[in-house]
């Protein structure tokens, strides 16, 4: 009987199910969409094409790893490294004396800028000649052909054409370790290395400016060797010092950026989709409890006439079995889509190498679909234990009335989340830096799980108060019969505002951090960067010799050379990267052109073994002047150095500043970012700038905007990624509110008509919803802006030292934006009510 009554309810009474269907539908979308992206982190690979022919090819390890003790068991951490991590080029000679390694090659790749380009050549890479077999069309043939000299160098024939040159011409070149002008001896078809230029192994170890190491070794096995003992034996010899890979693990070691890659779509997948994912399940229940809710007659009458509790529980399982499949299955297609726009935007803002797809699998479709019928099997039993337990002979006195207050058991959950909101705000507050920021989601799930809890409660208090000047005639009849509404149906109002209240949360958080981030950034880049000039560049950076000649320009009074590069660092159990800045020149000039701030100790110190650090990683380190600090440089190579300033105005423009020389030979490409200039009292600045500007290819010359610009493309990703998040979120959020808006407006048609029938205009049932929609949004909008703001304290104060960062314009969209869906959901089903005549909306059934 239970089933074929379920079936009946969804057949015949539609219009009682689609505000569930819609959130479930939704539900599926969002968890499919970052499913998928991080299914697609945890499995994205990259085929080798450069190392195809090679089996086994040895790289540094991309990562830098940490191990520590937790609870009495052993536990690990990991973070991408920066740059990219290089092997000891000695390993070349001690792999080919293994007895199963047929041949060894040696790989190099550098990024080169032309003086004066030749027709349409490209930008092109450097690479060391004996690579060239890895990849050439017929690679004995090169080798004995066009194995250039000192002063030679071999092109990639279809650049080569289209650039017009050929061999014997000219080609003055700039790498990262130094600068000449070559001949073309040869050119050469490669498969897979698109524009390169391939100097004599010497000469482009020299100029890779990282002497001594190389980017990677492919190995080749002899004759009948197995992969597996060959890669055994490259390990025995390796012994940890670098990383083996076979197999897909090639095609990492080819594309560095995959690592990074793989990070940003585990981040965004993982991450944020467990928070969509919870709020997804969060607004399903609460669809589900109110839908089910709004049929309490229903189930009341079914008591009356004899039915059990447990037949009406098996009614509301059977009827969320028959929903949800069917709407979980109808959002994973536009959940595909939106993972795949999602996808194809991180591949273009450079997030995700290109060479990397979209994996499309099954499991985030099913967790999609599970978690969603388990939502809706959840909700539905929580909502039908009161009409379960009901007397049949009290039941449809019983359902006619809302209960005054929650359960002493939700209470006390409720006052729990609260308290645990409060702690974790508390503590956040007593942190500094990151260690502020990871507690927002755990501060914002809680108050969230608060107001879930204690929703009747909140409502009636947010009625009470906001009502006020409702009651007191400030709008008329139909405002402070609004107001009486929403204080005397406190579980209706809970119902509408706690989507609203999502939206306000999430979004506000999301939004405000990103802007209060960035607003921090551009004032101390404003503050910081006191140059008269910046030199920059077009191309991958700028010569290191370009600060020397920047020097010699007449009117110019200092010049820095800075070369942007990262490093990690150990906080607690947490691995966290930071931005180094690289100086060059004399340290004691430094604050001519860039003025941190100093808190402690001098700049002029900067020297070999020592660095400056934010204040903000200072404390998070629990270091001061004069103390060794445990630093990884950029390629992952260990350093202590000692602590001889910090400075306050870290944030948007460098986190830690030490020597260029220091950091040079631990970068992938050992190029300046910009050359901060000085200019003497009274110089020509513009005649100044034109000769800048010609001490490099590619150089350009601005002013202290012209380093905030880079720091803004560094912050570019984060706040795309936050407004994608808050977009989502909010959208769906705001959605979800929509739909409970429209759900619990239609389930009042008895009262509309009531009200009808005893003489109120259609007028005045239009404004007395408009001020109860208005209630809504506000109240929504005063709950989740309390609960960003107090997320958001702390974590500014711990990023910034300053409060939080609110722009009118994004304040005022959300507020209109939360307004404007309050009425307009409320409004739109409030006409259709409308046209139904008084006598017969009175008798409707509810």
């Amino acid at each position: 009987m239970t089933n074929g009554l379920a079936r009946a309810s969804v057949r015949f009474r539609p219009a009682s199910f689609a505000g569930s269907f819609v959130a479930l539908l939704l539900g599926a979308l969002i968890i499919t969409a970052c499913g998928t992206l991080l299914q697609t982190g945890i499995t994205a690979h990259v085929e080798a094409v450069r190392y195809a022919d090679s089996p086994v090819v040895v790289s540094g390890d991309p990562y830098a790893r940490f191990s520590y003790q937790e609870g009495g068991e052993r536990a690990s951490t990991q973070i991408a490294l920066p740059e990219r991590s290089r092997v000891d080029k000695a390993l070349v000679a001690k792999i080919a004396a293994r007895p199963a390694v047929a041949a060894v090659v040696p790989d190099l790749s550098f990024p080169l800028q032309v003086v004066k380009k030749a027709g349409a050549l490209p930008a092109l890479t450097g690479r060391n000649f004996s690579a060239a077999a890895l990849t050439a069309a017929d690679s004995s043939a090169t080798q004995k052909r066009h194995a250039p000299g000192a002063g030679e160098v071999v092109l990639e024939e279809s650049a080569a054409r289209a650039a017009g040159l050929a061999p014997g011409d000219r080609l003055s070149l700039i790498a990262p370790g130094g600068s000449g002008s070559y001949v073309v001896s040869g050119l050469i078809s490669a498969k897979a290395d698109g524009p390169s230029v391939w100097f004599a192994d010497g000469v482009a170890e020299k100029l890779s400016g990282h002497p001594g190491t190389v980017d990677a070794i492919a190995v080749t096995p002899r004759a009948g060797v197995t992969v597996s003992a060959l890669a055994g034996q490259v390990r025995q010899e390796v012994h940890g010092r670098a990383k083996v890979a076979t197999g897909d693990e090639r095609g990492a070691v080819e594309v560095a950026a995959l690592t990074e890659g793989k990070e940003v779509l585990t981040g965004v997948g993982g991450s944020f989709g467990g928070v969509a994912a919870l709020t997804a399940v969060f607004v399903v229940m609460g669809t589900i409890a109110l839908a089910t809710g709004q049929r309490a007659r229903e189930f009341a009458m079914l008591r009356a006439i004899g039915a059990t509790p447990r037949q009406i529980r098996r009614t509301i399982a059977t009827e969320a079995v028959i929903l949800a499949p069917v709407a979980a299955a109808l959002g994973v297609l536009p959940g595909l889509a939106l993972a795949r726009w999602w996808f194809g935007e991180l591949v273009d803002r450079g997030a995700v190498p290109e060479q990397v797809s979209l994996d499309v699998g099954v499991l985030p479709m099913v967790v999609a679909v599970g978690a969603c019928l388990l939502a809706a099997l959840t909700a539905g039993w929580v909502a039908a234990r009161r009409p379960a337990r009901l007397r049949p002979s009290q039941a449809l006195g019983e359902a006619s009335v809302e209960r005054a207050r929650p359960g002493v058991i939700r209470i006390v959950m409720g006052l729990a989340a609260l308290a645990g909101g409060g702690v974790l705000a508390n503590l956040a507050a007593r942190l500094g830096g990151s260690d502020a920021a990871n507690t927002a989601l755990g501060v914002i799930m809680c108050f969230l799980l608060a107001v879930a809890l204690l929703g009747p409660l909140l409502a009636r208090l947010c009625a009470s108060v906001l009502g006020l000047p409702l009651r007191a005639g400030a709008a008329g009849a139909a405002g402070s019969l609004a107001a009486d509404n929403t204080r005397a149906q406190a579980r209706r109002l809970a119902s509408a505002i706690t989507p609203i209240i999502m939206v306000t949360a999430f979004c506000g958080t999301l939004l405000f951090m990103q802007s209060t981030i960035r607003h921090a950034s551009a004032e101390n880049v404003k503050r910081a960067v006191v140059a008269d000039h910046v030199l920059g560049s077009t191309g991958p950076g700028l010569p290191a010799t370009t600060v020397e000649r920047a020097a010699r320009v007449p009117g110019v009074d200092s010049a820095t050379g800075v070369l942007r590069t990262g490093a990690v660092y150990r906080a607690g159990s947490e691995l966290n990267s930071t931005t180094v800045l690289g100086v060059s020149g004399d340290p004691g000039s430094l604050p001519k052109v860039l003025d941190l701030g100093v808190q402690s100790g001098s700049l002029s110190a900067l020297g070999s073994g020592t660095v400056a650090l934010d204040t903000t990683i200072a404390k998070d380190l629990d270091v001061k002047t004069g103390d060794r600090v445990s630093l990884r440089l950029g390629d992952g190579t260990k350093v202590r150095p000692i602590v001889v300033a910090t400075y306050e105005r870290g944030l948007g423009v460098g986190g830690a500043v030490m020597p260029r020389a220091a950091v040079a030979a631990h970068v992938t490409a050992a190029l300046d970012s910009q050359v901060l200039i000085a200019a003497t009292p009274g110089a020509d600045r513009q005649a100044m700038a034109r000769q800048l500007t010609a001490l490099a290819p590619g150089a350009t010359v601005t002013d202290a905007a012209g380093y905030g610009a880079q720091a803004d493309r560094d912050q570019e990703l984060n706040a795309w990624a936050n407004t994608v998040m808050a977009a989502v979120l909010g959208g769906f959020a705001a959605v979800a509110a929509a739909n409970t808006l429209v759900m619990t407006v239609l389930d009042r048609r008895r009262e509309i008509g009531l009200l009808r029938l005893s003489g109120t205009t259609r007028r005045q049932v239009r404004d007395m919803m408009s001020w109860e929609a208005l209630l809504v949004a506000v109240s929504g909008l005063v709950v989740g802006g309390a609960i960003a703001w107090t997320t958001l304290v702390p974590i500014a104060r711990g990023l910034t030292g300053a409060a939080p960062y609110i722009p009118i314009g994004t304040a005022g969209q959300l507020v209109a934006g939360a307004v404007l869906l309050s009425l307009a959901a409320t409004g739109l089903p409030t006409l259709a009510l409308l046209r139904t005549r008084p006598i017969e909306a009175g008798s409707a059934r509810q």
